[in-house]
């Protein structure tokens, strides 16, 4: 890859090791939840008791990295100024949670083969939302690596089939494909694979562009104070709130390897802001993909799971998308730039005053 590229692609000098920490952490989750799971595959702890504390230790650890650099007066004072960006997080936080609570809707009513497929619409609906939200046209190399890695994350999924035998049951899984197609509920799934690609976007748009003077920490804490709020409301509104703080869930969310689930998860909404700051919804799309490969081959190496050809295939297509639009990668800066060059302004002129004698 040339310097200019790669300098496109990883514009600042943590760029890289965002990228690296975001996958890393994805990853980790997804091992360690797998290995947290019982024989038949079920949970012994409540996973909303999970959710609602892992957004609980994303806002106190937003919280200390803030404090760490201003005081409760300053904190204040910036709330009374950009009370509007805190008001707009909650679009985010609104549609998070939709997406969430879809998911066990469209689970039920699709099987999870033909759910997973769909589900990878979002690599090219994250392209068009992308567009629309900053008014930057991808470039037709870049839509085609989006589409190749859209192919790999399908294969991928039908990797998961490769291991099952015919049945009639399997069967009737793949002759329904196109009456799903066709219910209300590929409409519902729709809904699910936009709210999460306008959330991940619209985040983007607040971290660079309307929020950009606010110091990043300040935007999380913004964030998952309404992301509480919103869980807590939906919980409340299904009578499922206080079932998440019974003595019995916190019993088991007091395990060792619980309560790295939900440290190690509330590191990967942090790292997911910086990666939003400091790069792009696009290449986050390919950082997703990556991540589920890498994860294929450590499920293999640490319990087992085979690795069949269709993920052979799958690493393959997402290795070859992931090359191509490396040649060619999204710039999105938004006004960081601008608001940088002030603050840097701003710095040179204080010196300056520093500097000069002083009347007498």
């Amino acid at each position: 890859m040339a310097v200019g590229n790669w300098n496109e692609l990883f514009p600042t000098k943590w760029s890289f090791a965002i990228f690296i920490a975001y996958m890393a952490l994805f990853i980790n989750q997804g091992i360690m939840v797998t290995a947290s799971q019982s024989s038949n595959y079920s949970y012994s702890y409540n996973t909303v008791t999970v959710v609602l504390l892992t957004e609980a230790a994303k806002l106190i650890a937003s919280s200390l990295l803030y404090f760490k650099d201003h005081n409760f007066l300053t904190f204040c004072k910036e709330m009374k100024i950009h009370v509007k960006v805190l008001v707009l997080y909650m679009v985010p936080a609104i549609l998070y949670c939709l997406y969430n609570n879809l998911a066990f809707v469209n689970l039920a009513a699709f099987d999870p083969t033909t759910y997973f497929l769909l589900l990878q619409l979002r690599v090219v609906v994250t392209g068009i939302v992308f567009q629309i939200v900053f008014k930057k046209q991808l470039s037709k190399r870049q839509w085609l690596s989006l589409l190749i890695l859209t192919i790999g994350c399908i294969v991928k999924q039908l990797s998961t089939t490769e291991k099952v035998a015919p049945t009639a049951e399997t069967a009737s899984e793949a002759k329904s494909f196109w009456s799903h197609i066709l219910s209300l509920h590929f409409g519902l799934l729709m809904v699910q694979v936009l709210s999460s690609c306008l959330a991940g976007v619209y985040n983007e748009k607040l971290l660079k562009d309307t929020g950009a003077e606010v110091p990043i920490m300040l935007q999380n804490i913004f964030m998952y104070i309404d992301s509480i709020l919103c869980n807590g409301v939906y919980l409340a509104s299904r009578g499922e709130l206080l079932s998440a703080f019974t003595s019995a869930a916190l019993l088991e969310i007091g395990k060792p390897a619980v309560v790295v689930i939900i440290l190690n998860n509330a590191a990967v909404g942090i790292v997911t802001s910086l990666f939003l700051r400091n790069l792009n919804s696009i290449l986050k799309t390919f950082a997703s993909a990556l991540e589920l490969m890498f994860t294929a081959v450590l499920s293999w190496v640490i319990f087992g799971i085979p690795v069949g050809w269709w993920t052979v295939l799958a690493i393959f297509l997402v290795s070859f998308a992931t090359w191509m639009y490396s040649q060619n990668p999204v710039v999105n800066r938004g006004r960081l730039d601008e608001v940088e060059k002030d603050h840097d302004s701003e710095g040179e002129e204080r010196r300056l005053i520093d500097r000069s004698p002083s009347k007498v």
